[in-house]
């Protein structure tokens, strides 16, 4: 009777049911509910500075165009 097969088997078969094991404990979510991951997603992008003040100069522009449209249009019918 030869054990040594029987042997390799058995480590193979209990060596694959440790990796699966630990693939399974991969997918665990930290996160109980939907609200604590949104909750920690906002902080985190808060931390990084993704939700300032946008630095456009834009508005300024378009406030002194619209401005000086309208004293142009004073001028011109005045």
């Amino acid at each position: 009777m030869n054990t040594a097969p029987s042997h390799r088997a058995n480590a193979a078969l209990m060596s694959l049911e440790a990796a699966a094991a630990s693939a399974r404990g991969g997918f665990a979510c930290m996160f109980s509910t939907s609200d604590e991951y949104e909750t920690a997603l906002i902080s985190e992008r808060r931390a990084q500075g993704r939700y300032g003040a946008p630095r456009s100069h834009w508005p300024l522009a378009m406030f002194a165009s619209c401005t000086l449209i309208v004293a142009g249009t004073v001028l011109l019918f005045s």
